[in-house]
């Protein structure tokens, strides 16, 4: 695993090489015409905290940029959105009791929704670590010790 930005010890993001990104901070696992779905270590830190996990569009299918659930954290509440048309089939069950698990290990156990496929000529459109890597390295210089993502 490899870091997007090591700007200050206390502000590094962690940014797994296997996974795809979108625009809106998520990261996308694809395993056949299964997507699993999670935020980025980058969203939940901007989030802080987070208390509640909503998804309310279990067996449903959607488009690609629908809202699919919600997010709660101490303070705010974000909109998900799917990063690729398809049916939503699963749903960590697990943020039900431990929400928490999405600031601890956004990769793993905080996993959201998994999801069947349906347009697999959307998968192209994601960001890569080594794109997120070069523009981390290019905007350090210039904000002085800010992460700006720009897709």
């Amino acid at each position: 695993m490899g870091y997007i930005c090591e700007i200050t010890n206390r502000f590094k993001m962690n940014i797994p090489a296997e996974l795809k990104y979108t625009k809106d901070h998520e990261w996308v696992k694809i395993d056949g015409d299964i997507a699993t779905v999670g935020i980025t270590d980058f969203a939940q830190s901007e989030l802080g905290d987070i208390v509640y996990v909503e998804v309310d569009t279990l067996d449903e299918s959607l488009e690609k940029d629908a809202v699919f659930g919600t997010v709660e954290a101490v303070k705010t509440v974000s909109d998900l959105f799917l990063p690729l048309s398809g049916e939503v089939i699963e749903f960590n069950e697990g943020l039900e009791d431990t929400p928490e698990d999405v600031n601890s290990d956004p990769y793993e156990a905080g996993w959201m929704i998994k999801l069947k496929i349906s347009d697999a000529s959307e998968i192209r459109h994601f960001a890569f670590r080594r794109r997120l890597q070069s523009f981390g390295r290019c905007l350090k210089e210039s904000f002085y010790g800010w992460c700006i993502f720009v897709f």
